[in-house]
């Protein structure tokens, strides 16, 4: 049977290395984006992780590469050294078995820039994957000649602009050709993102792809209180429940994270952390150490939640609710990937009410939960009181209401009093209304005897 991948007349070493990976078709993403990617076109791509797009922009890519040209022919940029890790590794794998030697090169902060300069004296990279800031350095240091590359790929580009990376990749961009071949990829497009995209793209092929679902369909997602409870507490609970086979646990900031670690590294829990203020080389570590197994507990901010993956995560717990609702979307989507099931658990406090409506609002929905005697058990609604309130309010006659949304305010001396006696005195009157119309019914029952 011939593959689907075929049709879009990618060489025979990039077609093996795709069966060699597994692809058996192409995602949306790629349908719609390779064959303009193919063309030259300029494109945006606005898709959630896990859509495909990075194969979106090196298949394409590396099948235009001319081995036989010793200068840098694409430049990638990405916000983060795990991703700019993860992209590096997928382009190795597909240009493993190319028949003239296609040279990739990873640059990212953290490491040995001396040893990068020395390896780039006589030899420059066919494509050059990293973050921003490193290949700006040896750009300026005239160590990597990019001026050549008629194409730039910048992945998530809202996290770039985010994380203030954007001032680096303008000045990247300058030093390219006029004529450049410019791929966007980002989960969003932020307002602030817009003019940069306008200087350097004319006319770009833009494609939102819509998530077919917000959260996988095999992801149970749950919703517990932490009122009154400790946090930590609450979160050691959950690991010890049941046996999890492995757990990301996502905070929103690098102090969260650490204090989430230490907590659970002092109830005995072996835990591994991964935010910004790590070391590169023990990001590096740990995350191999993660893939390994060695590690079945990760607390992580919303740096290992955007384009890392880490397979085979069972449980994901938000320990604490993103402000940017996006990153609820990515953290969730670490578990239940390829229709495997997964458990998704949102800690939240009566302080959170507001940020839970606006998930809700996405079209999320939330099985409430709570921990009783070492067991996770269904609970109820957190609506029941706003709902039973609201029923017992309607049944009050609408001038009395307007009087007690009144005592709300400041009121007048003697008001709370005069409210307090014309609610009685409605109550007295509707239960002599009730009355009345019972001893008419039993009226009409006795004259039918």
């Amino acid at each position: 049977m011939e593959h689907t991948f075929e049709k879009f007349g990618l060489q025979p070493f990039l077609i093996d290395a795709i069966n060699e990976i597994g692809f058996t078709q192409p995602t949306e993403v790629q349908q719609k984006l390779i064959p303009a990617i193919q063309n030259g076109k300029s494109v945006i791509g606005q898709s959630q992780t896990g859509s495909g797009k990075t194969h979106t922009f090196l298949l394409p890519l590396i099948n235009k590469i001319d081995p036989s040209r010793n200068e840098v022919q694409v430049v990638i940029t990405t916000p983060s050294r795990e991703l700019a890790e993860q992209i590096y590794q997928a382009a190795l794998q597909l240009v493993e078995k190319a028949p003239t030697k296609i040279i990739v090169q990873n640059f990212v902060g953290g490491t040995d820039k001396k040893r990068q300069m020395a390896k780039l004296v006589g030899t420059q990279p066919h494509i050059v994957i990293g973050t921003p800031g490193r290949i700006l350095d040896l750009v300026t240091e005239k160590s990597l000649l990019i001026y050549t590359a008629p194409v730039l790929v910048i992945d998530e580009a809202d996290m770039t602009l985010d994380m203030g990376f954007l001032t680096d990749v303008d000045q990247i961009a300058s030093k390219l050709p006029e004529k450049l071949q410019m791929l966007v990829f980002s989960a969003t497009i932020p307002i602030k993102l817009q003019p940069f995209l306008k200087k350097y793209m004319s006319n770009p092929l833009f494609e939102h792809i819509q998530p077919k679902e917000i959260i996988s369909p095999t992801i149970e997602n749950w919703l517990i209180s932490t009122k009154g409870k400790d946090r930590i507490d609450v979160i050691y609970e959950l690991l010890t429940i049941g046996q999890p086979y492995l757990v990301m646990i996502f905070a929103n900031t690098k102090s969260k994270v650490d204090e989430l670690a230490d907590g659970l590294k002092s109830r005995g829990v072996k835990v591994a952390k991964i935010h910004g203020d790590i070391p590169p080389r023990e990001r590096k570590r740990v995350m191999k150490q993660v893939q390994n197994l060695e590690y079945q507990f990760v607390v992580a901010t919303d740096l290992a939640a955007r384009g890392i993956d880490i397979e085979g995560v069972s449980h994901v717990i938000n320990a604490e609710i993103p402000r940017d609702l996006s990153f609820f979307i990515h953290r969730v989507g670490r578990t239940g990937r390829n229709n495997l099931k997964g458990t998704a658990i949102t800690l939240y406090s009566p302080s959170d009410e507001n940020l839970i409506v606006d998930i809700e609002k996405l079209g999320i929905t939330f099985e409430p939960k709570s921990i009783q005697k070492g067991e996770i058990v269904d609970t109820y609604d957190r609506k029941r009181r706003t709902t039973r309130e609201n029923s017992a309010t309607d049944k009050i006659d609408p001038k009395l209401k307007s009087m007690i949304n009144k005592t709300k305010k400041k009121v007048k001396p003697g008001y709370k009093k005069k409210m307090s006696r014309a609610i009685k005195e409605s109550g007295l009157k509707q239960r002599r209304v009730e009355r009345r119309s019972q001893a008419n019914v039993i009226k009409k029952a006795n004259k039918k005897k």
